[in-house]
């Protein structure tokens, strides 16, 4: 599991924390202890394939996402492996956030 207290992002006061769950295969940022966004994905060899993210009700609109999304994307770079986005929100991310392209494959639409 990776874990990591910090995010270049991260802008918050609450208590974050964000880490890889392998045993659940989502990435998790959790406030004060609280599991507030999930990323979701497939390990495959060679890739790391984002299937969804969920963010809990009472943590929307706080740009908590983004910092998930920073630190999973990060995560996977450093491991190696390449980047899938299925999932709408990690996509959206990488398409406005420069530095990922070399290790992201674009699924097939």
């Amino acid at each position: 599991m990776t874990e990591n207290t910090t995010s270049a992002e991260d802008k918050f006061t609450a208590n974050v924390s964000l880490r890889r769950n392998d045993a659940q295969h989502w990435y998790e940022l959790l406030v004060d202890g609280r599991l507030a966004v999930q990323a979701f994905y497939h390990d495959l060899p060679g890739h790391i394939d984002f299937t969804h993210t969920e963010t809990g009700p009472e943590f929307e609109g706080q740009g908590l996402g983004k910092v998930l999304a920073h630190f999973a994307l990060d995560d996977v770079v450093a491991t190696g492996k390449r980047i899938i986005p299925h999932c709408p929100f990690i996509s959206s991310y990488l398409r406005k956030h420069e530095g990922y392209e070399q290790f992201v494959d674009w699924p097939e639409r």
